[in-house]
This record gives structure tokens, C-alpha cells and sequence, in this order.
């Protein structure tokens, strides 16, 4: 916001507008079902409220984020509330990863709702075995305030590689 107003972008908020028309992000990691993981910048509950009220959300990435599972290059971010912050993360243990509270230079990372993030590692297996499933149980849990599955959002990725720049689309 700071950066808009210094380059005289105006701004709005979402009580402001019905929708956006279109946003446009990276993400972390990316499916061949344009399925996302994203939140790794630490902001992952404030994107997706962004994006769900858009009409059209495209995402830009290089080619290295392109995986055949979601979860198998980068950890799943978790955003969990203060309270009780080691039961939530001793219960994503059980959800068949290595979960652990997001730390950097020894504190805890906070999110901008000043919630604690928490790292859901898959790669050890390989990624999640079936993220529609994942993405319930952890939107149905007490304590998690919201997860970096962002899934059937993106309608286009554009990704950029070593033989140029390609076009990945949502078919109609």
C-alpha cells in the first residue's frame, strides 16, 4: 500500500467493490491442475481473501515451481492462532507430515494478522497424497486459521523457462 500511494496508484478495499477483476501473484508451487501452493512470503490468508473475490486470478512463475504433486518441493505454510500454538502443530503431525512452529533468527514468524505460521513438510513422501481431502480437514479444525492450498483458483499461469515463456490454462 505504502509503495502504491508513493507511486500514485489508488487504492480500495473489498467492502469498497463487488469484485476485482483480475489479480495477479506467484505462487510457491504449482500442479498440473493449476492447483497452488502459496504463503511462503508469510501473507497466505490475506492473498486468498484477495483472490476469492476475483473474477480472474493469474499467476506468474519460473519453471521450477511446476511439480506433479503440490507438497513434494516446499512445505505447506499453515497459519495457526497464538492459543494453544503447539497442540495445532502436534495435531498437523498427525496428518501424515513433519510439521513445526516457522521460526527465523530465533522467533516465531507472525503473519500480519499476527498469527504464528507453522510449515507442513511432504516432501519426505513425496508431497500430499490428496490435497482436496488435506484442504477440508484443515479448513474443519479449530485453531487453523487458513492453509497455503489455494486450490481451483488460478485460471491461467504463465511460466517462464529457459526456452521462453508458456501459457498453462484452466480449460473452459
Amino acid at each position: 500500500a505504502e509503495r502504491a500511494r508513493q507511486w500514485g496508484i489508488p487504492l480500495t478495499t473489498l467492502a469498497a467493490i463487488d469484485y476485482l477483476d483480475l489479480a495477479v501473484d506467484g505462487a510457491d508451487e504449482v500442479d498440473p491442475a493449476l492447483n497452488l501452493i502459496k504463503g511462503l512470503g508469510k501473507a497466505l490468508l490475506r492473498e486468498k481473501i484477495i483472490e476469492i473475490h476475483t473474477k480472474q486470478l493469474i499467476v506468474i512463475v519460473d519453471e521450477s515451481k511446476l511439480v506433479q504433486q503440490l507438497g513434494s518441493r516446499v512445505p505447506l505454510p499453515v497459519e495457526i492462532v497464538r492459543f494453544e500454538a503447539q497442540s495445532h502443530i502436534r495435531w498437523l503431525n498427525s496428518l501424515g507430515c513433519r510439521a513445526e512452529q516457522w521460526f527465523e533468527d530465533g522467533k516465531p514468524v507472525v503473519t500480519d494478522n499476527d498469527n504464528f505460521l507453522a510449515l507442513c513438510h511432504f516432501e519426505e513422501i513425496g508431497g500430499i497424497p490428496d490435497v482436496i481431502h488435506l484442504a477440508r480437514e484443515l479448513d474443519a479444525r479449530p485453531g487453523i486459521v487458513e492453509h497455503g492450498l489455494f486450490l481451483g483458483m488460478a485460471q491461467r499461469v504463465i511460466v517462464a523457462g529457459e526456452k521462453g515463456i508458456r501459457l498453462l490454462e484452466q480449460p473452459l
